[in-house]
């Protein structure tokens, strides 16, 4: 009778642990193995706070100093589109400059054309006008496209047209420019119009 009331009181302790995963001591069972591995774990975690605190801050640390980065390269894309735009401003103005001396000698002309009667001192000034016009341009890095007889390039003409050669050593090869190209320094502005011997 005792062994069996030794075993009653042993099912009943352990009934008993499994409910209650720890004593009042806070020390752990052996039921409650896994929430005592867990605690800790939390405890490791804790002790880990500074380290992970030093992590944190040079996180935020390179996080300042990439916000820090984008604001000044985006600043500097700012500055030199503004350069840009301020150096085209500029060109265009100089060109501009430069062309009203051409402008005011047009004007003194249409002003004599209105009180001569010889034309041959007016065709005179024109052609000073279109030849001041012309050196003023090729300062500034314009020039004219040659074409007429050469040979048609793609890169540089437009055949509008094509004709019958007057020669055959003329096919292939352009026999008249119906509008003049032009290039300023090595860029094709305008295609020079061309008609096209075959």
């Amino acid at each position: 009778m005792t062994k069996n009331k030794k075993a009653e009181q042993k099912t009943q302790q352990e009934e008993l642990n499994k409910k209650k995963p720890t004593e009042s001591n806070g020390t752990c069972t052996a039921e409650a193995e896994k929430p005592c591995d867990n605690m800790a774990e939390e405890s490791d975690n804790l002790s880990e706070t500074p380290d992970t605190t030093a992590k944190e801050d040079e996180a935020a640390e390179w996080k300042d100093k990439y916000l820090r980065l984008s604001a000044e390269f985006d600043n500097y894309r700012k500055r030199t589109l503004k350069e840009k735009m301020d150096l085209i401003t500029a060109g265009g103005e100089e060109v501009i400059k430069s062309l009203l001396v051409v402008i005011d000698d047009i004007d003194r002309a249409l002003a004599a054309m209105e009180t001569t009667n010889e034309m041959e001192p007016v065709k005179e000034g024109v052609k000073l006008i279109s030849q001041k016009l012309n050196d003023t341009l090729r300062s500034k890095g314009l020039s004219e496209i040659e074409a007429l007889g050469k040979e048609l390039d793609t890169d540089l003409h437009e055949a509008v047209a094509k004709i019958p050669a007057s020669s055959e050593e003329m096919k292939g090869k352009i026999m008249d420019v119906v509008q003049k190209g032009y290039k300023l320094r090595d860029k094709v502005i305008r295609y020079a119009k061309v008609v096209v011997g075959e």
